[in-house]
């Protein structure tokens, strides 16, 4: 397992949520294998009225060169290399001549320059902002560095570039574009996946020698955690899969999960020692005993997890499959070494067993059963109110995600995406991709037309940038063939198109400049948008809004007032990054929701494998569920999103919350069955003996997953943060509230038999 841990990777592909039956996965497929990754800009940003000063649009000049010669990078644009179009009649070509010949030498040079640029409006939103004191330079990555690990090293260069222009400028210099920030977040992924397992192992086997003041349990456990890591990683490479942000959660989590498994079984072989002071046998009975019962709540708890597998997603199949096979492996493996080691061990001394009576936690166990005993109703009242109230807020529950959700806000990748939406609208490609159903259809004056209304329709929305399209191109070009009057940016007519489609020869040597947005069949094109990262609930409005004016545009005949035949239709679809996260962050919460139905029933099922009594089943469930409910309250009251990160609390706390009932209901049975006891001597015998247990299992499940409060995702923290409090509001739940449902409806009919 080391040996294949040695072999991770991460993966630096954006993160597939959609299944791959997906129709819009379909369509997004489509269009990167016809035109290419839509999301492989980089860009850089600046706001400084001194770019058109010599000396700083030189070194601007030599930084856009610099940039562009370095291996990985396809192409660079910005106002240092722009170049316009000129007629050259005697050729009958169009010729694509520079707006920069050479590295200005003169003020003046550069003023011409500056005016040159602003007679364009193919420029302008696009290089300069409309007010014209901000400037872009648009980085475009090759495909085949994008998804691989050189992209981070092709980026630091990019950046460390930029910075000391910046700084010798004195201009403050903001990074953006998808493969920028998508390389920032792995590499914090990577970063973090590190210090979370170092956190994870230091607090849990802290709080666990605080516990019991033992080096050695804590070293025997130690060992556990240091094998269970390194399983984990080698798994995921076994089962051929690369580091995401979620399977990066994987190693730490399996250290917070796999350390209840150990107190159980110590704290039987320790009260069973203090029966009768025989090593062995006090061990053989602890094995026996607990083995069947962590069994149990590992199953439970890999219920938890592995309900993401039914999801179709990829990404969370993938974490869901991971998680359970590693959660299963480390009761295996706790189970075999621990016992081994204790084996090999000297007895338990005084000390070791002292714990067993702490007085703060007995007295904290001793208040519990006078609670359930003679304070249920209140009990009852108390938990009801709060359900209520819970239910209220999770009516202000609302779902929406963001592209740069998980950053805080003062990051700098957050606040130079806001720069840039400020300026230019935003950096997230939103796409429009038409088939024509014809070969050459795109160049229909009809089509193009057609492409133009649209067009218009989405300028109406301030979310957008200005589009690249053909008929921008287009538009570009007769600017250059009426003499490059400003005027003549604008589609020609029918006439005029013919007349430049004489100069077919412009193309020569240009091919580059057009093959991502039109194919060479001419049948399909794209027209590219850049929107702001607006959030899934406005991008969803925005491309339901704008999808039926599409139709309407291309298929429906105003004149005849109907639509054309199905073979005169044109299909022109939304997609594009922005639209695929928002439809598989959609996706995945519609699944999440139903998956953790599933981890109920699943659950539900396991525990009546155990006690063949519908009111048993409704009994173990009831207190994992509440706490749930409570969790969903406070995050409606707190305004918490429901998001992919955020709706994966309530899945994974169930099936953890259901460890502790197992817990505590097999040694109820226990107490009854075997030992021939009243319900409420069994009640009392297993909250004093049992919920020590839980009691140390729910602390360090608390500050287990309270580490992930340290993150600089904030979809980790709310992870981190919810989980924890669910958790010990599960601890709370199974201590109290289960058995005083036991309590409850064992008067009316015994609920357990010999």
């Amino acid at each position: 397992m080391a040996y294949k841990a040695s072999q991770i990777q991460m993966s630096y592909e954006l993160a597939r949520i959609l299944p791959q039956t997906d129709d819009n996965f379909k369509l997004y497929e489509d269009f990167k294998k016809r035109f290419g990754e839509d999301g492989n800009v980089m860009v850089i940003a600046i706001e400084s009225d001194k770019i058109y000063q010599l000396p700083v649009f030189n070194q601007w000049y030599d930084l856009t060169k610099s940039v562009k010669s370095i291996e990985g990078i396809k192409n660079v644009v910005s106002n240092a290399n722009l170049f316009e179009i000129v007629r050259n009649d005697s050729l009958m070509r169009f010729d694509f001549k520079p707006i920069i010949a050479q590295r200005p030498s003169t003020q003046a040079e550069v003023d011409s320059i500056r005016k040159k640029i602003e007679t364009f409006p193919f420029y302008r939103g696009f290089v300069y902002s409309t007010e014209g004191n901000a400037h872009l330079m648009a980085i475009t990555f090759d495909q085949a560095k994008l998804n691989s690990k050189g992209r981070i090293t092709i980026t630091r260069e990019i950046e460390a570039e930029a910075r000391a222009f910046g700084q010798k400028n004195g201009i403050e210099m903001h990074f953006s574009g998808m493969p920028f920030i998508r390389t920032n977040f792995i590499s914090k992924v990577t970063a973090e996946m590190i210090k979370f397992m170092f956190l994870a192992f230091l607090v849990t086997i802290g709080i666990l020698f605080l516990f019991f003041r033992s080096i050695r349990t804590a070293l025997f456990t130690a060992l556990l955690v240091m094998i269970s890591v390194v399983w984990s990683v080698g798994i995921i490479v076994l089962l051929g899969y690369k580091i995401t942000i979620l399977l990066g959660l994987i190693p730490p989590l399996i250290i917070v999960i796999g350390i209840p498994n150990t107190i159980f079984l110590v704290n039987k072989y320790q009260e069973e020692f203090q029966k009768h002071g025989d090593k062995m046998r006090a061990l053989s009975v602890a094995v026996e005993k607990i083995a069947k019962t962590t069994f149990l709540a590992n199953v439970t708890t890999s219920i938890g997890f592995f309900v993401f597998y039914f999801t179709g997603s990829p990404l969370l199949l993938e974490f869901g499959l991971v998680s359970a096979i590693c959660i299963m492996a480390t009761w295996a493996v706790s189970l075999i070494l621990i016992s081994i080691l204790l084996s090999y061990s000297a007895p338990p001394s005084a000390k070791n067993v002292r714990h067993l009576e702490n007085k703060y936690i007995t007295s904290f166990l001793t208040f519990v059963n006078t609670l359930v005993h003679t304070r249920r109703t209140a009990l009852y009242t108390f938990i009801g109110v709060l359900v209520v109230i819970s239910v209220f807020g999770m009516a202000k529950l609302r779902a929406i995600g963001y592209i740069v959700d998980d950053l805080p806000q003062n990051d700098p990748i957050y606040a130079d995406l806001k720069f840039i939406e400020k300026h230019f609208h935003g950096v997230v490609p939103f796409e429009v991709v038409i088939d024509t159903k014809k070969e050459n259809g795109v160049l229909n004056p009809q089509i193009l037309n057609k492409i133009k209304v649209m067009q218009r329709e989405f300028a109406k929305y301030k979310e957008f940038t200005n589009p690249i399209s053909v008929v921008e191109a287009i538009k570009f070009v007769y600017q250059g063939y009426r003499g490059g009057d400003e005027k003549y940016y604008q589609l020609p007519g029918a006439l005029e198109l013919q007349k430049l489609a004489n100069y077919a020869g412009s193309v020569k040597g240009k091919e580059n400049l057009f093959a991502s947005f039109i194919d060479s069949t001419k049948q399909y094109t794209r027209i590219s948008f850049q929107c702001a990262d607006a959030g899934t609930v406005r991008i969803k409005e925005l491309a339901d809004a704008l999808q039926p004016k599409i139709d309407t545009i291309f298929n429906y005949d105003k004149d005849a007032r109907q639509w054309l035949s199905k073979e005169a239709q044109v299909e022109a679809k939304v997609t594009g990054n922005g639209v695929v996260f928002m439809k598989g962050n959609n996706y995945l919460l519609k699944n999440l929701v139903e998956s953790t139905a599933l981890a109920i029933v699943l659950v539900c099922v396991v525990m009546a494998t155990q006690f063949f009594d519908v009111r048993m089943i409704l009994i173990s469930t009831l207190p994992s569920i509440i706490p749930l409910i409570i969790t969903a309250g406070v995050m409606g009251y707190l305004g918490i999103p429901l998001k992919p990160t955020t709706t994966l609390v309530f899945s994974i706390a169930f099936g953890i919350s259901s460890d502790g009932t197992i817990y505590f209901l097999t040694k109820y049975k226990d107490e009854i069955v075997n030992r021939g006891m009243t319900v409420s001597q069994a009640i009392t015998e297993t909250i004093m003996y049992t919920g020590i247990s839980m009691f140390y299992t729910g602390i360090i499940l608390f500050f287990g997953f309270g580490i992930f409060v340290a993150s600089n995702f904030k979809g980790t923290v709310f992870l981190g943060t919810l989980v924890s409090i669910t958790l010990l509001m599960g601890m709370i739940s199974n201590l109290v509230l289960l058995p005083a449902f036991l309590m409850t409806l064992d008067k009316r009919k015994p609920l357990l038999k010999s």
